[in-house]
């Protein structure tokens, strides 16, 4: 099943994702790494942004995904799927969200709360971003109908097949 939101011959969504989740888990990184460096201030401060600019690129992604998802068919495996991908990553950016909200008074001294809320979100994305790889890779969705090994670019215009 082919996008039904591409750029330049490629689904949007797909190329839209490794933001939230490059900043996210970044974040969570950079708080793990402040920690153990005697809460270290500039990373907890450089945490406190990527948050934010992960919850706005995961707020982008989504409707790109939205726009696909309302296109796969009902009652097949891959609605179900989708369904739980975007139903999880919207938990995803509300554990994030709240984790920035509770740092948003201090950014440099995040609690505890704060920071469990951002690993809860890591650890829950991981398993939301192995659903969109199932989505994909393994279901088809936003694939080329003729993709195969000697397809032409995207960039020529025309069919895979």
């Amino acid at each position: 099943m082919e996008s039904k939101a591409k750029l330049f011959g490629h689904p949007i969504h797909q190329m839209l994702i490794v933001f939230p989740l490059g900043l996210l888990a970044t974040a969570l990184f950079f708080d793990i790494i402040a920690l153990f460096l005697n809460r270290h201030d500039g990373l907890f401060t450089a945490s406190f942004y990527m948050i934010a600019a992960g919850i706005i690129s995961g707020l982008v992604a989504a409707v790109f995904g939205l726009i696909d998802f309302l296109a796969i068919p009902s009652g097949t495996r891959a609605k179900r799927v989708g369904l739980l991908h975007g139903v999880g990553n919207v938990i995803v950016v509300v554990l994030f969200a709240a984790s920035w909200f509770l740092r948003r008074s201090a950014p440099t001294d995040p609690t505890t709360m704060a920071i469990a809320l951002g690993a809860l979100g890591a650890g829950l994305a991981m398993f939301t971003g192995w659903l969109g790889g199932e989505l994909v890779d393994r279901l088809g969705v936003g694939v080329d109908e003729g993709a195969h090994l000697d397809a032409p670019s995207s960039l020529k215009g025309r069919s895979a097949r």
